[in-house]
């Protein structure tokens, strides 16, 4: 059977959205005829495959959208909980399905149930949805499923996706308010130049005498602005999709990465935070069974620096030829001392997840004490530099008045 998404129609003419199992869309159809509903749309709740008609791949179209990050700690959370408490994994898929509040992760979840009744494993299943579940997420659940400690992995890795969704969801919330101060600092001066100034500068005109520079200035730039502000909008949105089809392209985009590797101090945030991303990834593989050289690889692919990324493969192969996880690492370069350390201390000691979980939680909490740190020095800047503008604007209005009066 396979999961199906419909919207229906209820007697009293309200939209009805929800999932079902099926073995094909007129049973779907069917169902909610035998429930009093009029179906509008029924789609099948999965990624097309090989094979499927051109039809059903169109309708499964809506299903390639990523999970969100919430949503996949909530299902990792409750499948782990479920699979612990010693029931099947498709009918813990189920439980998580119907326990969803939203459509999208329900669907999502009953189309990998529907693979599991197919015969296969849950790796292979989500294995469908790799917008959704990353190469680490789909590894560490092989790694249980072979292992027979499904469970205690699902718990290693709800564990992780939290700690995971936590750290960005600070980051995040750190930026927030700069960036809103940045938007209203721009709209006000935007407004100010726009809408006050030129009828100020109607006032002065009117003085018929010879304007300060500054207040000249200010003049130039109101006419400007005035005319050409949608110039200015297109430059703008023309520079930044320029530079992001540019940085698209793979050898720019390296040379970027490397850059940022060995930029006077954002290259503490950008070291850290992926010392962090890969010690998190190499600790949760190490500890569910995955081979130290697999998880090495694997690790790599989720750092998102690329020149870093491509150092990190040579040490992958340099650790498969024989040699130790520090010597690797430290021919790749651009890690904190403290990871090298914390790794050596690992492999001598044999609890080598263990120290890469407490210096990735080390990293990532340096990560957030220099963004911290930065939004606290950026708030007081974006003051001033908003206060600047507009005492400038002041000034050039309140020169031309001043020099009257001394005039009088």
């Amino acid at each position: 059977m396979a999961a199906f998404e419909y919207t229906a129609l209820e007697a009293g003419g309200r939209r009805r959205k929800g999932v079902l199992e099926a073995d094909s869309v007129r049973q779907v159809r069917q169902l909610l005829r035998d429930q009093g509903l009029a179906p509008l749309a029924v789609e099948a709740a999965s990624a097309s495959r090989p094979g499927r008609s051109r039809a059903n791949r169109a309708s499964t179209s809506s299903f390639r959208r990523r999970l969100s990050g919430l949503d996949r700690v909530l299902v990792t959370r409750q499948l782990a909980t479920l699979i612990g408490a010693g029931m099947p994994v498709e009918e813990a898929l189920d439980a998580v399905a119907q326990q969803s509040e939203k459509q999208q992760a329900a669907a999502l979840v009953m189309g990998i149930r529907s693979r599991v009744l197919e015969g296969r494993s849950l790796a292979s299943a989500l294995a469908d949805f790799p917008n959704s579940f990353n190469a680490l997420y789909r590894s560490t659940v092989a790694a249980g499923e072979q292992s027979g400690h499904l469970d205690q992995v699902l718990e290693n890795l709800a564990d992780y996706t939290e700690r995971q969704f936590e750290a960005w969801r600070n980051v995040e919330m750190a930026l927030l308010y700069p960036v809103v101060l940045l938007v209203l600092a721009l709209g006000i001066v935007g407004a100010l130049m726009v809408f006050v100034v030129p009828d100020m500068v109607r006032v002065l005109d009117n003085m018929g005498r010879e304007l300060p520079a500054v207040t000249q200035f200010l003049i130039g730039a109101s006419a400007f602005v005035q005319n050409w502000w949608w110039a200015l909008l297109l430059a703008a949105a023309a520079t930044a999709l320029g530079a992001q089809r540019l940085l698209r392209l793979p050898a720019l985009r390296m040379a970027w990465d490397r850059q940022k590797l060995n930029a006077p101090f954002f290259k503490r945030i950008v070291r850290a935070s992926n010392a962090a991303r890969y010690a998190n990834t190499l600790s949760i593989l190490n500890a569910s069974g995955v081979p130290l050289v697999d998880a090495m690889g694997i690790a790599s692919e989720v750092v998102a620096n690329t020149w870093l990324r491509r150092r990190l493969q040579g040490a992958t192969q340099r650790v498969q030829e024989g040699a130790s996880l520090r010597a690797g690492l430290e021919e790749a370069g651009h890690f904190p001392p403290m990871l090298m350390h914390m790794v050596a201390s690992g492999e001598a000691s044999g609890e080598l997840d263990a120290m890469l979980e407490r210096v990735a939680a080390h990293q990532q909490a340096e990560v957030e004490r220099i963004v911290g740190a930065l939004v606290a020095l950026f708030q007081p800047a974006m003051l001033l530099l908003m206060g600047g503008m507009v005492m400038f604007i002041v000034m050039a209005i309140l020169l031309p008045i001043l020099n009257m009066n001394q005039l009088v």
